[in-house]
């Protein structure tokens, strides 16, 4: 009797468990419908959308979520991961050898970066006379980006030995007087015209020669060309009393194995936070060439993506197309629920309490326009393309519910800031009533 009748309660609740999903999912329906269907901006286009909540491993709602998209910066939450489970507590800032005076770059972003004051590469190198360096021979852009974003501050090129965020910084003081950062492009720039109240600048995507001419603008980051060549002349022009020799020069033509010591740079934590925050493209890059470079031992994107989703990633509910770290590229194409996927992995890996440092909530970096008020609740990395708006990442309801989620619009012919407006009194209806 006892054993039918424990039977019967365990059979009970998993009807009222289904049906009060069945509640939920219906009510959720309508809200979506309501608010994000009827959209006059997000219905000119196409959305997904995914619910999950971890705790009874079930999904509460989904639409077209195992549909594809162009998922903008949300590729950035699959970088994170990359980063997350191989760059370790501190970032490898270079490898070397004393003895052969022999150097091997890591890809770190921080190096001389202004947003790292603390920089103990810089302070190690200053030390050295004469240095090897393994010469970069891969593409310094993304699959797939588009080609005219060259001179814009969020398109920095990629290399294995970033310098100054592989960016240019232009400032205008008065009349004809400017200031270059680094100084070293000084020597690369042609003043065209007297400059009235500010200047604009002109450069080929083949060089790093600047066209300087009058103009409106105070202040001007452009990402410099991160060749080889030039990543090697501006490092001999940064240390001067460094002497670099490359498998190019005629000095010496072998490259021998031997042991390398390691030198950390950075808590890994003080990179992928602004990285998410800010959705800082370059250091999305670099993270993931990084990653490549510790866990196969070359940088390589398109390595290190493919042994990802083979291993680490293989139950990935749809397998994406994932071609670069930033989600600059429109060849990227990843499912909602392939983000609540990677949004769940993560926190069953790393925890949620490191999550909520590591992405912004309400009021901070790419959401600092919006869930301001009662801020802590959500937990969320946006992404932006034209036409393509995204979001996905933690929601905390009022029952205290842990959801994760993912909403992705393409192709809405309309202000992007609508499209986040309607995610917003969404989110926030599923906040107030769960």
């Amino acid at each position: 009797m006892g054993i039918k009748l424990h039977k019967y309660l365990y059979g009970f609740c998993c009807l009222f468990i289904l049906l009060q999903s069945c509640s939920v999912s219906k009510q959720l329906n309508k809200q979506a419908h309501t608010i994000l269907l009827q959209d006059s901006v997000i219905n000119t286009g196409h959305i997904g959308i995914s619910i999950f909540e971890p705790a009874t491993n079930s999904y509460w709602y989904n639409y077209n979520a195992e549909k594809y998209f162009v998922p903008a910066s949300n590729v950035k939450l699959f970088t994170l991961y990359a980063g997350m489970k191989y760059l370790g507590d501190s970032l490898v800032g270079l490898r070397y050898n004393n003895d052969l005076f022999k150097i091997k770059p890591t890809g770190d972003p921080t190096f001389l970066h202004p947003d790292f004051k603390k920089q103990p590469i810089f302070d190690f190198l200053k030390t050295k006379k004469t240095l090897w360096l393994d010469p970069y021979k891969h593409s310094i852009y993304g699959t797939g980006w588009a080609w005219d974003d060259y001179m814009e501050s969020f398109t920095p090129s990629v290399n294995d030995f970033p310098i100054y965020g592989n960016v240019i910084t232009l400032k205008w003081i008065f009349k004809d007087s400017i200031s270059i950062i680094p100084k070293f492009f000084a020597q690369l720039s042609t003043k065209v015209d007297a400059w009235i109240e500010g200047f604009d600048i002109l450069k080929s995507i083949c060089d790093n020669k600047l066209v300087i001419q009058n103009g409106n603008k105070k202040v001007q980051k452009i990402p410099f060309s991160a060749f080889f060549r030039n990543t090697k002349e501006l490092l001999a022009d940064t240390l001067p009393g460094l002497t670099l020799f490359d498998s190019n020069d005629p000095v010496d033509k072998s490259w021998p194995n031997s042991d390398y010591k390691v030198l950390h740079s950075q808590p890994t934590d003080s990179l992928l936070t602004p990285m998410m925050h800010n959705s800082d493209n370059f250091f999305a890059e670099q993270t993931l060439l990084m990653a490549s470079n510790e866990h196969l031992g070359y940088m390589n994107d398109e390595a290190i993506i493919d042994t990802l989703l083979k291993k680490d990633l293989q139950n990935v509910p749809q397998q994406p197309r994932w071609v670069d770290g930033s989600g600059l590229s429109r060849y990227n194409l990843f499912t909602p629920q392939s983000f609540v996927y990677i949004l769940n992995k993560m926190k069953n890996e790393f925890g949620l309490e490191r999550l909520k440092t590591i992405l912004p909530t309400g009021g901070e970096g790419t959401l600092k326009n919006y869930y301001q008020s009662d801020s802590s609740f959500i937990y969320a990395k946006t992404g932006s393309l034209s036409n393509q708006i995204a979001l996905s990442g933690f929601l905390i309801t009022r029952q205290n519910k842990l959801l994760v989620f993912s909403l992705l619009t393409n192709n809405a012919m309309g202000d992007g800031w609508k499209v986040r407006r309607a995610y917003e009194l969404f989110l926030k209806g599923i906040r107030e009533k769960y």
